[in-house]
């Protein structure tokens, strides 16, 4: 009878042991059999394993518990054995016994233990495996991460139907806003519901990860795209478990339709493909829903271009000043200009179009800013020098700048270092577009206020809460933007015209210098001087000038003809 249950056991416990390490056919139903099976045999009424990923887990009673077979019987802890990996992790099981059962003998306890060691070893290695899945396929937040949808790619056999496919980039738009409005554990709710419908949108054949943030990068099936475009462009998404609390959910996308021939190679052979036409959708200047195409292809090779040669660009100072007089209307005297960036690269002039926007979208302008004020000290130093009359000149910087808490000083340093008088430089500061800038840019405007720097807000009417820019910030200088201009074919009492005339009598009146741009006819010159904003720049006078010709008009008059006040 004993050398029967002796037998018994060594067959449970192999058959255990090979269905725990049958790693690809694994069956839990069966694994539980066994121990079922073992736990009758050796006299044990319950059996329990718990799983926690750290200390603190188990504290907090965070972990997996399992209790495959009970009784009802078990009242007392006949027998434990505890595990912690090296990661951390803790791995417990416990037997229990009937206080109406005799003790475990010693044999048993060993076969008890065996058992235990056995099932412990095998969760730590499930756990690990679990966690590696989790940590190297999966965010913080439970979502597949760029590597799943790597994964998923190498491991579906396409057969060659990959053209079957489009590819999707997405950014949810204004969720900042709704994290505000409903809290951010509610507006996790929100995204996940809002993917969900998504998936389902997608169908099976559809795979979503998160790249960050509330931004998705998606493959799915072409035929599905209606579906998922109109989840895209908006629905309402419920975060409440009666379906009555609902907030609208919208994304902008960038949309790579895989074509036929298409190689895969890795995840960037589609990503480079998808974001440039993301990052078009999230401007916004078109549409929120963007798609690949051939010409967005080479602007984004011109972008990595630009990208490539700019350092060398800036050490072989290859970005020159351009002057754009600022002229008083009362007598055609230059009175200041402004700096404007020229590149000339292989002998032909780079637009600014082409190069600015792309500096922007990293701290390369703000390098650029500071080459540009270092090369109007230069040049300031030199007239200076030379005996000739310098005038103040505007030096534009990006909002980019903003953030430096040692940009006054950074500033300082390069007109100091030219030994330029601080009066003779101006820093154009653009609007801002938001609440926290708008603090730093008060903070910026004030601390070289001090320093006798001017300071003028350029764009003025074209951002953040124009009113407040100049009723808090101590500027010297109001830049008006031409979009208050007039045409010469609007009526004098139009409400552009209007807006005008209040724009200039309220600059003036609480003390700030007036500069109108973008004048180009006489009428528009005619306007300013009857609202007594005396000083204009644009091309009714002159387009940026290189520096050799601006230096020639240095002290000479423009011709103004001007009706005489009546």
């Amino acid at each position: 009878m004993e050398r029967e249950r002796e037998q018994k056991f060594h067959e449970l416990f192999e058959a255990l042991v090979e269905c725990a390490t049958r790693f690809e056919s694994y069956n839990r139903d069966e694994f539980v059999r066994y121990i079922i099976l073992l736990c009758k045999l050796l006299r044990v009424e319950k059996g329990v394993t718990e799983f926690y990923r750290s200390e603190s887990h188990r504290k907090r009673g965070d972990g997996i518990i399992n209790c495959d077979y009970d009784t009802g019987r078990g009242d007392y802890i006949a027998y434990e054995r505890e595990f912690s990996t090296k990661t951390g992790a803790i791995i417990s099981a416990e037997v229990y016994m009937s206080s109406e059962e005799p003790p475990l003998s010693t044999d048993e306890l060993h076969k008890v233990d065996l058992v235990m060691r056995a099932i412990i070893s095998f969760i730590a290695r499930n756990r690990m495996a679990m966690t590696i899945e989790q940590v190297g396929f999966y965010d913080e937040a439970g979502y597949p991460n760029l590597r799943y949808l790597v994964r998923s790619v190498d491991q579906h056999d396409f057969n060659g139907e990959l053209s079957d496919y489009a590819a999707m980039h997405f950014n949810l738009r204004h969720f900042s806003v709704i994290n505000q409005d409903i809290g951010r554990a509610l507006g996790d709710v929100v995204m996940r519901n809002y993917i969900n419908a998504l998936k389902e949108a997608a169908g099976e054949g559809g795979t979503f990860c998160r790249a960050g943030g509330d931004n998705f990068t998606a493959l799915f099936p072409k035929e599905k795209m209606d579906a998922v475009l109109k989840v895209i462009r908006g629905i309402p998404v419920c975060y409440d478990t009666k379906g009555e609390k609902r907030v609208n959910v919208s994304a902008s996308a960038g949309v790579f339709m895989i074509p036929d021939g298409f190689e895969w190679s890795n995840a960037g052979s589609i990503m480079d493909k998808v974001m440039p036409a993301s990052m078009l959708a999230r401007r916004g200047d078109t549409s929120t829903v963007v798609f690949c195409n051939e010409e967005m292809m080479k602007a984004r090779d011109r972008i990595m271009q630009i990208q490539r040669v700019f350092p060398h660009a800036i050490e072989a100072e290859e970005f020159r000043v351009f002057y754009q007089p600022k002229v008083d209307i009362r007598d055609g005297r230059i009175v200041g200009a402004e700096a404007l960036c020229r590149w000339f690269h292989d002998g032909k002039m780079v637009s600014p179009g082409e190069f600015i926007p792309v500096r922007e979208q990293n701290t390369d302008i703000c390098r650029l800013d500071f080459y540009m004020l270092d090369m109007v000290c230069r040049d300031i130093r030199r007239w200076i020098d030379e005996g000739r009359e310098p005038v103040r000149i505007s030096v534009n910087f990006s909002r980019k700048n903003l953030v430096d808490l040692d940009l006054q000083e950074h500033i300082l340093e390069i007109i100091d270092r030219n030994n330029v008088p601080h009066g003779l430089i101006e820093i154009e500061l653009t609007e801002t577009t938001t609440d926290v800038e708008f603090r730093d840019l008060t903070r910026v405007a004030t601390g070289l206020r001090t320093e006798g720097i001017y300071t003028s807000v350029d764009d003025f009417g074209m951002g953040y809460s124009s009113l407040n820019l100049i009723r808090e910030i101590p500027w010297d200088v109001l830049k008006i933007d031409r979009c208050f201009l007039p045409d010469d074919c609007d009526s004098e009492n139009g409400v552009t015209a209007l807006m005008y005339k209040h724009v200039v009598s309220m600059a003036l009146d609480i003390g700030l210098e007036c500069i109108t741009e973008g004048v180009e006819t006489a009428k528009q010159l005619e306007l300013l001087s009857v609202n007594n904003c005396h000083i204009a720049q644009g091309f009714f006078f002159d387009r940026p000038l290189p520096l050799a010709e601006f230096e020639a008009k240095l002290g000479q008059r423009y011709e103004i003809s001007l009706p005489s006040k009546s």
